[in-house]
């Protein structure tokens, strides 16, 4: 079982040992375009009313809303590989554990939304932001890359053209990116619609990074949420994965 993860994690893992370059250099545009536009410009403005800068509350948003999307898109090319180069067969046909390509690409994904991540955290410290980095910040961090990896996971496997992909990034992460705690609280949402956004695992992941990342008490029911998502989004994988078999 831990062999055939690893083979397919080892796949992925070469690949971008041979990127990661243009990888880092890349991970660093819109981080530094975000807390330079919100965190020293329009951040300078903005009072959060808890005594720290609106730098040190928006890196967490934007380590949430960095990992959601390196995390998903990192997987999204199993959708090239099953619809447009039946490569996935080679998968399917091989004599592996069913779930072993599912966790092997989720992992791969996970390990290019953590370098990014890491990416970011350093970056932040170099404007100046202040904020701690524990186990269980890492923790939540991780959680989220693996809840959207499977999500990218699940859209591959059922979304037929590259168009109706991009309709998954405009109809639903494109929305979390905005409305979910990254860049301003969600109690400033009129209560209906704040209903609906704390349903969502980024809203979880925002409150989660921001609390801790100034070591406040955070509730342990948001990382409930985030577990259950996983676990029922690596359901929806596995499934898909194994109906390609039958």
């Amino acid at each position: 079982m831990l062999a055939d993860i690893w083979t397919v994690f080892w796949r992925d893992w070469v690949v971008l040992r041979h990127r990661m370059t243009a990888f880092i250099l890349s991970r660093m545009v819109a981080p530094i375009l975000y807390l330079t536009a919100f965190g020293w410009g329009l951040g300078r403005s903005i009072d959060t009313g808890t005594g720290a800068s609106y730098l040190d509350f928006l890196v967490p948003g934007i380590l949430a809303l960095n990992s959601m999307n390196i995390s998903f898109n990192s997987v999204v090319p199993v959708h090239a590989e099953r619809v447009y180069h039946h490569s996935i067969d080679e998968y399917i046909i091989a004599p592996v554990w069913p779930y072993a390509y599912v966790i092997g690409k989720v992992l791969a994904a996970v390990l290019r939304g953590l370098i990014s991540s890491a990416i970011i955290v350093a970056l932040a410290y170099l404007f100046g932001a202040n904020f701690s980095i524990t186990p269980l910040f890492v923790l939540v961090l991780i959680l989220n890359c693996a809840v959207f990896a499977e999500m990218g996971f699940c859209a591959s496997m059922h979304v037929g053209t590259y168009e109706q992909m991009g309709q998954v990034n405009t109809y639903i992460l494109l929305p979390m990116s905005f409305l979910c705690g990254t860049f301003f609280s969600t109690r400033a949402l009129p209560d209906l619609l704040r209903y609906f956004i704390d349903l969502l695992p980024l809203t979880h992941t925002s409150y989660l990074l921001r609390g801790l990342g100034v070591e406040n008490d955070v509730s342990m029911l948001s990382v409930a949420v985030l577990a259950v998502y996983l676990a029922v989004c690596f359901v929806i994988s596995a499934r898909s994965f194994i109906a390609l078999r039958k």
